[in-house]
């Protein structure tokens, strides 16, 4: 089973939560445990973690998805109380902040564009787009779970590129989507297409935008599922 849990997001799914510009997801399979991004905030993200019950000291892993400072913003926070973590960075991060993280940690992989395995049954995208983003696809029995952090190089490219690395059909689709800026046009084209590349299940939260988060729940249905900090999706 694959347990992800939303621990810092713009958006509240559980009521009484602060909702600072961000977005954070932490993720246990079966082999492994690992925290995706960190958020804008680190003090918020340890605090929200604490709350949920959720144990920092259970990851093995961080992986950064892109340089942006509502992604890695709470690196600090979460190397200072678990230093103990190997970290997956996109080569688009400062060389500069690689060299300090890899000495605050277990050591930095730096991630470029060709997909690879970085955990048991977890690929990297590889990086994406012009800001260099990377997401994560967990290999699961029941299909593929794909985690955006703000899905800059399109939600829908992303997704056909974990189809292809693994052959597999997408059984959850989720985080930021990066459709804020978008109309409903645009908007609709790409659920068009998520729904073509056959995705099954969908989370958009953070950046998707008030208008991409009721057309997705309009398209999807029961399939699709509320963001937030707090949420909590078992596959």
């Amino acid at each position: 089973m694959t347990r992800l849990t939303i621990v810092f997001d713009n958006y509240a799914y559980l009521e009484g939560f602060p909702t600072p510009w961000g977005f954070s997801c932490f993720i246990e399979t079966d082999e492994s445990t690992f925290l995706f991004d960190t958020g804008s905030n680190g003090r918020v993200l340890l605090k929200n973690m604490e709350r949920l019950g959720v144990d920092l000291q259970k990851a093995e892993a961080l992986v950064l998805s892109h340089p942006h400072w509502d992604h890695i913003g709470g690196v600090d926070s979460v190397l200072e109380v678990h230093p103990d973590l190997k970290i997956f960075a996109p080569s688009s991060l400062s060389k500069h902040l690689i060299r300090d993280l890899n000495a605050q940690s277990l050591g930095v992989t730096v991630i470029g564009k060709e997909p690879r395995e970085i955990l048991p049954s977890v690929w990297s995208t590889g990086v994406m787009g012009e800001i260099g983003e990377q997401s994560v696809v967990i290999d699961t029995d029941q299909g593929l779970v794909v985690v955006t952090g703000c899905a800059h190089p399109g939600v829908e490219n992303i997704a056909e590129r974990a189809i292809e690395m693994l052959s597999k059909p997408i059984v959850l689709l989720m985080g930021g989507f990066h459709l804020m800026y978008s109309d409903a046009t645009e908007i609709a084209a790409v659920i068009e297409k998520l729904e073509a590349l056959g995705v099954q299940n969908v989370c958009p939260t953070h950046c998707s935008g008030d208008l991409a988060i009721e057309m997705f729940k309009e398209a999807f249905g029961d399939h699709y599922l509320q963001g937030g900090v707090g949420r909590v999706i078992e596959v």
